[in-house]
């Protein structure tokens, strides 16, 4: 065997260590492992990234509306925004519609907007597999894949969703759930806002009118008690809209739908036998337990963990337990507000208390 050959030999062996062995490895290549793993592989560490689906972003479960004050480090919002949106209008119960200034935001394509975060984190150096599903996760931190594989990593991060398994492997599981379906619609004009509409009849959730250009994303979540009546309850709303003028009478494309953690922050870290793990986005319950925003969350708690397990790798044993405290810090006030607003609304779906438990009345903030 030539010199080169065993260069190139010794090089495969390398790689195939790296891959089964990762310093680091991300379950789930939504925006928080993406960005979870883009970090760990920024901060050194060698990380692998897997993905059940074979494409990333698809299909697309979600409204795909971010706040206009969002960034991302290396985002090229041009090529993910579909429009921008300038203010919020509530319809409760059928009465007058009421405009709300300052939510200000942009439609994205997630599709796009995932395929790139997903690009950056494998420009960063980490190792993305797609089509790839986790068939067991054992106690010691091992983990079996439906390829084959079994890797043995350092760290994990578990971004694998509301019915994560990584957060079930650790004792961590989302109890309280909203069910969504969504369609897109052709609009019949231009359109700057964001339409909620709040009924009782949407138990524990909201219908939405999210325009996207010359179409809209038009979807009804409730609770996942309800979720038999969540076919007939979206059709009702396209019927009014279409109805009204404001939406066309062509057949609705692009039929989704999902489950959305509305329970508030879990606890996020544990560990696996010596294997640390950092949960992130929805499989923390990173979700408002009213609107069920969730992207701006997932992208943030994605680069925390991801600094999480490379700075506890790195010899910092606290970096778990400062992961959990910037987790509550930023995000346990206003779910905790939510939560108490959502708890009403679900003992009494008045007018009155709809309202009040929407993020566009005065009353919510008070």
């Amino acid at each position: 065997m030539s010199c080169s050959d065993g260069a190139r030999e010794d090089a495969a062996r390398t790689e195939r260590t790296a891959a089964q062995c990762p310093d680091v490895l991300v379950i789930g290549l939504g925006p928080a492992g993406a960005r979870a793993a883009a970090v760990a592989a920024t901060a050194g560490c060698r990380v692998v990234g897997i993905e059940r689906r074979p494409r990333i972003g698809e299909p697309v479960q979600c409204a795909e509306l971010v706040s206009s004050a969002f960034t991302v480090e290396g985002m090229r919002w041009d090529a993910v925004t579909s429009q921008s949106v300038s203010r919020m209008v509530t319809v409760v119960e059928g009465e007058p519609p009421e405009s709300a200034d300052g939510f200000a935001g942009r439609m994205i394509s997630r599709r796009l907007f995932d395929q790139q975060l997903a690009a950056l984190a494998a420009a960063r150096g980490a190792r993305l597999m797609l089509g790839v599903a986790v068939t067991r996760l054992c106690d010691d931190g091992r983990v079996c894949l439906s390829n084959g594989m079994t890797l043995r990593p350092h760290a994990l991060v578990g971004a694998d969703g509301p019915r994560s398994r990584v957060g079930a492997a650790i004792g961590q599981s989302n109890r309280e759930l909203v069910v969504a379906r969504q369609i897109t619609v052709p609009l019949e004009a231009p359109y700057d806002a964001t339409d909620i509409f709040l009924r009782a009849e949407y138990h524990g959730g909201y219908g939405w009118l999210f325009p996207k250009g010359r179409e809209a994303n038009l979807g009804v979540g409730v609770d996942a008690r309800s979720r038999e009546r969540l076919k007939p309850l979206l059709e009702g709303l396209r019927a009014q809209l279409a109805s009204a003028g404001r939406i066309g009478a062509a057949a609705a494309v692009g039929l989704t739908g999902g489950l959305i953690p509305v329970g508030g922050r879990m606890t996020a870290s544990g560990c696996l036998g010596a294997v640390p793990v950092a949960l992130a986005g929805d499989a923390a319950g990173l979700t408002n337990p009213v609107t069920g925003a969730g992207i701006e969350a997932a992208v943030r708690s994605g680069e925390l963990a991801g600094l999480a397990v490379a700075g506890w790798l790195g010899g910092r044993r606290t970096a778990l337990q400062d992961y959990e405290e910037e987790l509550s810090d930023l995000y346990d006030g206003a779910y905790a507000r939510a939560q108490r607003h959502r708890r009403e609304v679900l003992h009494c779906a008045s007018a009155s208390s709809l309202r009040r438990g929407w993020i566009s009345s005065p009353e919510y903030w008070a």
